[in-house]
Order: C-alpha cells, then sequence, then structure tokens
C-alpha cells in the first residue's frame, strides 16, 4: 500500500472532554447520580418520617433518629389530619380549584394554538404578538385592578375568581407553547385530511390533538402543578373561610404554631398529590420535552 508524498498519518484523539464524558458514563457514574438524587429527595425523605412521629418525639430529636427507635412511626399524625375538617375542606377546594384551571386552559390554549398556527384570520400575527406580550406581565401587577373588578362583579373571595384568574393568566403560555408546536406538523398532513372532508373541528379532534398529545400533556402538567401551589393568587382572591391547601397550612401554622403534628403530614399530602399527577404522566412529559427540543 502506497501512501503519497509528505503525507503524514497521525493517529485522531479524542478531545479531552469526550474521554471524560465517555469514562464516566459507566457505573461510576450511576452510583454518583443516585446519591444525588438520595440527596436531593432528603428533605422530601425528613418530611414523610416527620410527618409519621408523634410531636413529642418530632420535638425531642431529629427525624433520622427514627431509624435507631422505629417504634416512633405511627399513622395516628394522619388520621387526626383527616379529621381536621380545615384541611380536609382546604383540600377539596383545591381540587375544585386546580381541576377546572387545568382543564380549561388545556381547551382554550389547543383550540387557540391551533387557530394561530393554522387559521387565517385578519390580525392572525398582530394578535399573536399581543399573547407573547402578555407573557412578560407579572401577576403582582394585576392584583389590585383584578381585586377590584371581581369585587365590582361579585366574584371575589369565589371559587370561581380564583379560576378565572388562573385561566388568565396561564393561557398566554398555553398558547405560545401549542401554537409553536402544532406549526411543526406537516401541512401535507393537514391538507390530506382536508380533502378527505374533515372539517376544522374534525381535523382538530383526529388529527392535531393526537399529535400533539405529548405538548397537551406537559402543559397539563405544568398548569397543574402551578395552581396547585399557588399561594399568592389563593391568598387573595380565595374564600377566606374555605382556603386552598397552600392557605390553610399557613394559617395553622400562624394560628398554632408548633403544630408540626399536624403541618408534616398535611405538606406531605399537599405534595404527592402533584408528584402522582406528574409520574401518572411523566412518559408524555418527557416525550413532549424532547419533541420540542429537537423541533
Amino acid at each position: 500500500m502506497t501512501t503519497n508524498d509528505g503525507a503524514i498519518k497521525v493517529k485522531a484523539e479524542q478531545p479531552l472532554a469526550s474521554r471524560i464524558a465517555a469514562r464516566a458514563g459507566g457505573g461510576a457514574m450511576r452510583v454518583f447520580l443516585i446519591l444525588v438524587g438520595l440527596f436531593w429527595l432528603m428533605p422530601t425523605i425528613g418530611l414523610l418520617i416527620s410527618s409519621l412521629r408523634d410531636a413529642t418525639d418530632i420535638s425531642a430529636s431529629g427525624w433520622w433518629q427514627v431509624f435507631t427507635a422505629p417504634a416512633q412511626l405511627t399513622t395516628e399524625n394522619y388520621s387526626r389530619l383527616f379529621d381536621n375538617d380545615i384541611i380536609t375542606n382546604s383540600l377539596l377546594s383545591t381540587i375544585l380549584i386546580t381541576v377546572p384551571a387545568t382543564v380549561l386552559v388545556v381547551v382554550i390554549g389547543s383550540l387557540a394554538g391551533y387557530a394561530f398556527a393554522w387559521m387565517d384570520f385578519p390580525g392572525r400575527d398582530w394578535w399573536f404578538l399581543v399573547v407573547v406580550g402578555l407573557l412578560v406581565v407579572p401577576v403582582q401587577v394585576a392584583l389590585v385592578p383584578v381585586s377590584k373588578l371581581f369585587g365590582a362583579v361579585g366574584i371575589f373571595e369565589t371559587t370561581f375568581g380564583v379560576v378565572l384568574f388562573h385561566v388568565a393568566f396561564g393561557l398566554p403560555f398555553a398558547i405560545f407553547l401549542l401554537r409553536n408546536f402544532f406549526a411543526e406538523i406537516p401541512r401535507e398532513l393537514l391538507e390530506a385530511a382536508r380533502l378527505d372532508g374533515a372539517g376544522e373541528i374534525r381535523l382538530f379532534v383526529r388529527v392535531v390533538m393526537p399529535l400533539g398529545g405529548p405538548a397537551i400533556a406537559s402543559l397539563g402538567i405544568f398548569q397543574f402543578l402551578w395552581v396547585w401551589n399557588d399561594m399568592l393568587v389563593a391568598l387573595i382572591f380565595a374564600d377566606s373561610k374555605n382556603p386552598p391547601i397552600t392557605v390553610a397550612l399557613q394559617q395553622q401554622v400562624r394560628q398554632f404554631g408548633n403544630n408540626i403534628d399536624v403541618l408534616a403530614p398535611g405538606a406531605f399530602v399537599s405534595m404527592v398529590i402533584p408528584l402522582a399527577v406528574f409520574f401518572a404522566f411523566q412518559r408524555q412529559f418527557v416525550t413532549g420535552v424532547m419533541a420540542g427540543a429537537v423541533k
């Protein structure tokens, strides 16, 4: 085998970063990530154990002491928690606010996103710029004027008012997200469905919705978490006699101070429900995020 004069064979070497990444991709990296995950979950584990301990034990020692005295664990705190009308009513109130606010944002945002992506109407681009501009409006700016408006129409301190506020501030992000996702659907696919006689509603339900499932699921998870964990809007607009769980737990701290036997299980229950929703739709969420990253 001959080579041209002056040609130099140089063995290509991988960059240092690539070699480190290749070596770190083995078992050592997995162990490291597991340790990081456990460290990240430490506060949650501590909250769970604290919710299963008596108030006297919680005051006397740290939650890690349960590993040497497992007899401290009891479900009595949860029994008292669900016998507490304030907490149970607040959980129901939170569900009545979160579910409609999530469903309405997903439905209206999907329809509006499809309209902005594939329907022609006067001023479409200008209206979309208005939607994008609303993304930068902070919630705090609207608290006073919306409070006056809700008071004038008689929906202040009502569940409907809280839902309406969350829907109004959730729609700009929903429309922006879904419009960009729907715009990536091949035009040929939509045209073929129209040639088959599909109208806009049927086209949206039969073609766009299935293809946009991951993005819609991601939006639903985001909206659910935002509304469930909200405290500012609930503190101002919700019924003070039947507040959501975030406000109810804050009121427990203010009224009773050190009632950790109520706060710990209440906080854990408040955290577990959105976590369950996230893990239930985890696959769709990851698919939607990855699809958005590729596009």
